[in-house]
């Protein structure tokens, strides 16, 4: 009776831990799903802006992952997320997200006209 008491005690521990882990994924998701709408949210919100402003640095986050595969074969995935720094008249900086194609367009030292709509990139002009 003690041993299937011990069992069953012990099918439970792992059937706890598969509940908390996937109440732990679905609220990460969950969070920042939210986290992303209320930033969108906020940029709908913002007024459009343009302003001079000066290329000061780029910068790429590229992320591998590794999935694997059947029969010993991997699968491997990389992403590219690509910055770049702005410098205004008053001297602030901001950092924004760019598509890699208008990443390739910006040289560090441009000058131009800036768009932008809270945090979110709509484009640059050079002058």
């Amino acid at each position: 009776m003690e041993i299937a008491s011990t069992g069953f005690g012990f099918f439970a521990v792992y059937q706890l831990m598969f509940i908390a882990i996937f109440l732990v994924v679905l609220s990460t998701f969950v969070f920042n799903g939210i986290r992303g709408f209320k930033q969108w949210r906020k940029n709908n919100n913002s007024p459009r802006l343009t302003v001079p402003a000066t290329v000061v640095t780029k910068r790429t986050d590229v992320t591998h992952r590794r999935r694997g595969g059947t029969n010993g074969h991997h699968h491997y995935h990389t992403s590219t997320t690509y910055y770049v720094t702005f410098e205004v008249e008053s001297g602030d900086r901001m950092e924004l997200h760019l598509q890699g194609f208008e990443y390739g367009l910006l040289v560090e030292g441009d000058k131009g006209k800036l768009s932008f709509q809270g945090t979110r990139f709509l484009g640059f002009e050079r002058t």
